[in-house]
């Protein structure tokens, strides 16, 4: 493994199995948008699950979500993001520290841009639902820990995907149950936050990677460079008239 390598922001072990995965997710979160484009109501599968509408927790379980809802508001957020940065760097980690903020930035982006998109709404028209913010941050920061520890540790493929799938998967899953236990989103809401951090944090790992790659490579080209040093001019003979002054 060499220096690059070690030190990238999508461990070399996951990529190939995180890009198909990035892909499916993708589909999901585009099916899911146009399934429920402009709709106020929860569909058959939210439902299914619970009734989102509803205050469905009581203390001390309501205690819970309403903490974990608190680390997907911006001072909560913030809080999160400067751990986790701070613990890149003083891993040397330089690539993984700008993928928690680029990443986490990019999908919360992605999932405001969606929800003004689709246009779903919950408790009324002004509350777009359509991903989920919290859960897709929740997890965007939860796969950078993941890929970090995945190539720290030197996982292999399948140890490593399993990490950050069940990395991703708890924190998603934890953020999620928060937001439908306080009524604030559809589970399928959920769904599309999840999948949009899937979709998301590898392709911007990926980005940070080929980026950081070229200014390495550039920069080992210049250093490699021989230095040209200039011709050494003819070396001076001793003055002509020497021999005379010397015979005399």
């Amino acid at each position: 493994m060499n220096g690059r390598s070690a030190h990238a922001a999508l461990p070399p072990s996951l990529r190939s199995s995180l890009g198909p995965i990035a892909g499916l997710a993708a589909l999901v979160v585009l099916a899911l948008g146009v399934l429920y484009a402009g709709d106020g109501e929860p569909g058959r599968v939210d439902r299914w699950v619970v009734r989102p509408t509803a205050d469905s927790v009581r203390p001390p379980w309501r205690n819970v979500a309403l903490a974990l809802d608190f680390l997907g508001e911006p001072v909560g957020a913030a809080m999160l993001l400067v751990a986790v940065v701070t613990g890149c760097l003083l891993l040397r980690r330089p690539r993984t520290a700008v993928l928690a903020v680029a990443g986490a930035g990019l999908t919360v982006g992605a999932a405001t841009l969606l929800k003004s998109v689709v246009g779903r709404t919950i408790h009324g028209d002004d509350n777009l639902s359509y991903p989920s913010g919290h859960t897709a941050f929740a997890t965007a920061l939860a796969l950078v820990v993941a890929l970090l520890a995945v190539g720290r540790l030197g996982l292999a493929r399948t140890a490593g995907a399993s990490l950050a799938l069940s990395a991703a998967l708890v924190a998603g899953g934890s953020m999620g149950w928060a937001q439908v236990a306080l009524g604030a989103h559809y589970p399928t809401d959920v769904l599309g936050g999840w999948c949009t951090a899937l979709t998301v944090v590898p392709a911007t790992a990926w980005l940070i990677d080929r980026w950081a790659d070229r200014l390495e490579g550039r920069s080992a080209d210049r250093s490699a460079d021989p230095v040209v040093t200039p011709p050494a001019g003819p070396i001076a003979g001793p003055p002509a008239d020497a021999g005379r002054q010397e015979r005399r």
